[in-house]
């Protein structure tokens, strides 16, 4: 149950850094580099989600399908 409220916590966080990202885009018309830090932490956040679901899979915590 723990490894289902994380993962939804991260897909919250990857999709809030996404939007947030895109409000940059449109909002900042200086040479800031807002934009560029939210899509890199959506970047680190979903490649770390990525290595969280496959080490749960390996260590038993996420069940495979048979």
């Amino acid at each position: 149950m723990l490894i289902k409220a994380v993962v939804i916590l991260l897909l919250v966080l990857i999709i809030g850094s996404l939007f947030s990202g895109l409000l940059f885009m449109f909002k900042d018309k200086s040479n800031s580099d807002r934009m560029v830090k939210a899509l890199t932490i959506r970047i680190g956040l979903s490649i770390f989600l990525f290595i969280l679901l496959m080490a749960g899979f390996y260590f038993g915590l996420i069940p495979g399908h048979r």
